[in-house]
């Protein structure tokens, strides 16, 4: 008899390898918990409850509450941060869920709101890195010059000029036209590391962007959305640039937003957390998972010695 076929109501059933294989596909996978008993059942020959899968996914959360609070120290210390927010339901009651990345840590926050009071719980109110994320307002109390605006969201932006009428269009034609060279420039930047050359490809667009933002920033300007939007950016100027000049950052958020990806899937499938126990149990575990993918390691293996360790009321390791 092998590990992966144990006997109907073996101790290895309810051991922490198990535990953690449920915890693994609840949070990773989001195998929902009546279709996790039913795996157990036809593949372990276990009978479970919804109830029991969802208490034993609770205790890894909770389990995890050290090891998420070292994440979150690490996020603080962290030169660079991706930061992004979205929609989240508690007991169907809005909420919103925070995510702050690294290229090797990750950690996840449920909170009430979606204001800079957040944003600084999460990178600390002192933070000194870089912090690339949107244009949300929440951001503003940060330096622009600590910041780095994400340009796949401008080129959002500059589409919907576009599609605007006179002045509107003109603007906005010409924001996808410098937006669109930024990205060849730094597509190229990918391939060769070529900081100087980066910088020199990118200056004639500041020139130019410059230009039109001012242009469209006066008040003889028809079309008000576009005439705030230019002041906006003007305003934030050097969180525009950061990456031509900083080692790590990058033009655009998307590392935050793929970050973010699983935990809406999760939200749409699950339809979110009921409690603020749960809630506290799942941003650890999404904490952990997506932290053990930026680092390659085994969720399920990490999850196992989490499991274990808790059961013998020793220390929780924190992820390696």
């Amino acid at each position: 008899m092998t590990a992966a076929e144990p006997p109907a109501g073996s101790r290895w059933a309810f051991g922490p390898r198990f535990q953690a294989a449920l915890v693994t596909l609840a949070v990773r996978n989001r195998v929902s918990r009546r279709d996790t008993t039913e795996l157990a059942r036809e593949l372990f020959g276990v009978e479970l409850a919804t109830g029991t899968v969802d208490a034993i996914v609770q205790r890894a959360g909770e389990a995890l509450a050290a090891p998420h609070t070292r994440l979150e120290q690490e996020i603080k210390r962290s030169p660079v941060v991706n930061i992004d927010e979205t929609g989240w339901k508690t007991a169907g009651d809005r909420r919103m869920l925070w995510g702050a990345l690294t290229r090797r840590t990750a950690v996840f926050r449920i909170a009430a709101g979606r204001h800079a009071a957040e944003a600084q719980t999460m990178l600390g109110e002192r933070y000194d890195g870089i912090v690339c994320s949107d244009r949300w307002a929440a951001y503003d109390y940060l330096d622009p010059t600590r910041r780095q605006i994400c340009w796949a969201h401008l080129l959002r932006d500059f589409t919907a000029h576009g599609e605007g009428m006179g002045e509107q269009n003109d603007f906005g034609n010409a924001g996808l036209a410098v937006a669109h060279d930024l990205f060849k420039a730094w597509r190229q930047f990918q391939q060769d590391g070529d900081r100087a050359a980066l910088q020199a490809g990118i200056a004639p667009l500041q020139a130019k962007l410059r230009t039109e933002l001012e242009h469209a920033s006066r008040k003889s300007t028809k079309t008000k959305y576009h005439r705030q939007f230019a002041r906006n950016l003007l305003k934030r100027w050097p969180a525009l640039w950061t990456f031509t000049h900083t080692d790590d950052v990058e033009p655009t958020n998307n590392h935050a937003e793929r970050g973010l990806r699983g935990a809406v899937i999760y939200r749409k499938l699950s339809l979110g957390t009921q409690t603020e126990r749960g809630e506290r149990s799942l941003e650890r575990l999404l904490s952990a998972s997506i932290t053990c993918r930026l680092r390659k390691q085994s969720l399920y293996a990490y999850l196992t010695e989490v499991v274990t360790a808790h059961a013998r009321g020793d220390p929780i390791p924190a992820l390696s």
